[in-house]
Formats: C-alpha cells, sequence, structure tokens
C-alpha cells in the first residue's frame, strides 16, 4: 500500500495493490489498477465510512486455518469479509453497505477467463449476504484504473488501452504463479 497527497486534488491518495484492501472516514481517495481482478468499493453513507479491496483470485478452497491478513487477501472470499469486517468495526452497519463493482476484464484472450469466475464470485457473495450493488463497470476486455472517494461515493473509471496492457498481464501471471508457489499462512511478495 502507497499513501502519497495528489498535487492536483490536495488529498490523500493510497493505492492498493492485489491482496490489499483499505478502509477510512477522512477525505481520502483509494485507487488501483485492475486487469482480470476485481474491487470492491464499499461505503455506509450514514456512517461516513468506506473502503475498497483488491482481489486476483474467486476463493481459497484449500483453506485450513488461520492466514495472515495480507496472504488472505488475495482470495475473494478473505477480501470481502475482511472489508465488510473492516468498515463494520468503524461503524458501518450491514444494512446501510452500498457495494460498488470493478474489473474482472479478460485483457487477454490466451488466458483463462479468471475475470468471470472473479465476477461471479463477486456477485454471489453480495446476494448471498443481502448486500445490494449500485454500480458497476465489469468484464469486457478492458483493464482499469479505479479511482475510489469513499465518503462522497464518487468513482471514476478509466478503461485503458486494450492494445498496450502487456505489463499488467505480465504482473497478473506474476502474481497467480507467486499465489500457486506458496501456502496462505506464508508471505506473499507483492509485486
Amino acid at each position: 500500500m502507497q499513501k502519497n497527497v495528489d498535487p492536483a486534488e490536495g488529498i490523500n491518495t493510497i493505492k492498493i495493490l492485489p491482496g490489499e484492501f483499505y478502509v477510512t472516514r477522512e477525505s481520502e481517495r483509494i485507487e488501483t489498477v485492475l486487469g482480470s481482478c476485481i474491487s470492491a468499493c464499499v461505503r455506509d453513507p450514514v456512517a461516513g465510512v468506506g473502503g475498497m479491496n483488491h482481489f486476483m483470485l474467486p476463493v481459497n478452497k484449500n483453506a485450513n486455518g488461520r492466514a495472515e491478513l495480507s496472504d488472505a487477501n488475495r482470495y475473494g472470499n478473505y477480501a470481502m469479509e475482511n472489508l465488510v469486517n473492516a468498515l463494520l468495526n468503524l461503524g458501518a452497519k450491514r444494512e446501510r453497505l452500498e457495494f460498488k463493482i470493478f474489473g474482472g476484464g479478460r485483457i487477454m484472450s490466451s488466458m483463462t477467463n479468471v475475470g468471470w469466475y472473479n465476477i461471479g464470485f463477486a456477485f454471489d457473495y453480495i446476494y448471498t449476504e443481502g448486500f445490494k450493488v449500485v454500480s458497476q463497470d465489469i468484464g469486457d476486455i478492458y483493464p482499469r484504473k479505479v479511482l475510489y472517494y469513499p465518503l462522497s461515493g464518487r468513482v471514476r473509471v478509466r478503461r485503458l488501452n486494450a492494445m498496450h496492457n502487456q505489463s499488467l498481464v505480465d504482473e497478473e501471471n506474476r502474481y497467480i504463479n507467486n499465489i500457486e508457489s506458496k501456502p496462505v499462512e506464508g508471505d506473499v511478495e507483492l509485486f
């Protein structure tokens, strides 16, 4: 996670990577870049608290115990639960949570369509838990840059050029290989 002040807007900007999430009640911006990954931007407008996660794979089917947060959040089932719980700990109420879902792009036709599995997981989770989706920009072939302002709920999404996304594909492949080579209980080195 990287934090700095945006010179144009004059607010703290937090950049999150796969396996990370961030919650706040401050006037901040959270941002990330997505390929096949998913980010949920979630807030309680009454409590004035919100956050964003970024996960790479839908579920960890081999979970066999307690995992370190940074390791477990690479999976949607941990990332969603940890984000929601962090918001509840800051005073949010489950019945007021608003979800905005982004990502899940198929950025390379030769890759497996993990983006669709991520999208399916996200909506299954939201439906099962009784939450509501208030907006989305998912699927297609584009990577996305997502800027989220949790206090207002405003989201800006820029679809990045699908022709020049090899570096994002390379990063996702490295991350997937890293996930597959390390157990959830071990440390993960983010790229």
